[in-house]
């Protein structure tokens, strides 16, 4: 028998990442922030991890608004990553700061064994993009943060990723277009085009007119206010990975408060206990066997050296 531990991560997600990001067919990614969320992912047919800003600052009890630290994120991100076989593309906010900064969060991240980051051209300290005062980073400069990210990381896998706020900051689509061109430019790996708009009517306007051009950067999609389209449509128009960024945080609220207003008003948790699933599929979900497993084999381990002693 082999000890094991709850999650037994593949070494190589960098490497399998970028295959994937390359393959062309429409990757998904779901939005996580801790283990569990990232175990509870591993159970569904998804090709990638986002580790979500928003997900890392409400884990935190603090708006999504640059106030944790790059320590922060990387934590959470080394976490998800250690409890699933699937990579993990980091949503790494503006940066965390300069240019420093992003030479410092490349390096850390790729040895901790991230196999994306996402950096957003906002300026520090970032607000979350559904919320108000949304400032863009120069754009010339963000692109020279870009190179510096990518002459900064040492290996040929690690995957940096540009995100273009542009639309979500209320600029045209010639705006987005320009800064993707300078981002793709500039060596990002591909290029997140995020939107609020309720359909995905400029998303796939910008991707009509970004793959063209550039037909081997691969193209990332946000779909929370856009829900209704399709991975059909995104595949149509060359997307390349779809994000569900938040819908994993959103369900647990509607769910928890459910059971939660129950409980207060039935005084009682008979009620609410039809809702919930049994705690030994939670124990088998964060892989509780392995530890008697484990210690099966220590005390049988063991033992077998007493008798050994004991014959000698």
């Amino acid at each position: 028998m082999s000890l094991r531990f709850p999650s037994e991560p593949h070494q190589d997600k960098a490497r399998i990442f970028r295959q994937r990001l390359l393959s062309g067919r429409l990757q998904r990614a779901v939005g996580v922030h801790d283990g569990f969320t990232a175990l509870l992912a591993g159970r569904h047919s998804y090709d990638a991890l986002w580790v979500s800003g928003l997900g890392i600052s409400a884990a935190h009890g603090l708006p999504d608004a640059g106030i944790l630290s790059m320590a922060d994120f990387l934590a959470a991100a080394r976490i998800a990553d250690r409890a699933s076989r699937l990579p993990v593309i980091a949503d790494c906010d503006s940066g965390f700061g300069d240019v420093n900064n992003i030479v410092h969060l490349v390096r850390e991240y790729e040895a901790a064994g991230i196999a994306a980051v996402c950096v957003e051209d906002k300026n520090f300290p970032k607000r979350n993009s559904f919320s108000d005062g949304q400032e863009l980073a120069d754009p010339h400069e963000f692109a020279t943060k870009i190179l510096a990210a990518k002459k900064a990381q040492r290996t040929a896998d690690f995957t940096v990723i540009a995100r273009v706020e542009s639309l979500v900051a209320g600029a045209s689509l010639d705006d987005a277009l320009y800064r993707a061109d300078l981002y793709t430019a500039a060596g990002a790996d591909a290029v997140v085009i995020h939107s609020k708009s309720k359909t995905a009517d400029e998303v796939l306007a910008f991707a009509h007119r970004f793959h063209p051009k550039h037909p081997d950067v691969p193209l990332i999609v946000i779909p929370t206010t856009y829900p209704l389209v399709s991975e059909e449509e995104l595949a149509a128009a060359g997307v390349s990975v779809t994000i569900y960024a938040n819908q994993m945080l959103r369900a647990f609220v509607t769910a928890a408060d459910d059971v939660l207003a129950r409980i207060a008003t039935d005084r009682t948790a008979g009620g609410a206990d039809t809702q919930l699933i049994d705690v030994r599929q939670i124990l088998d979900l964060i892989g509780t066997g392995a530890v008697s497993e484990n210690s099966t084999w220590f005390d049988e381990t063991a033992e077998l050296s007493r008798a050994a002693t004991a014959r000698t």
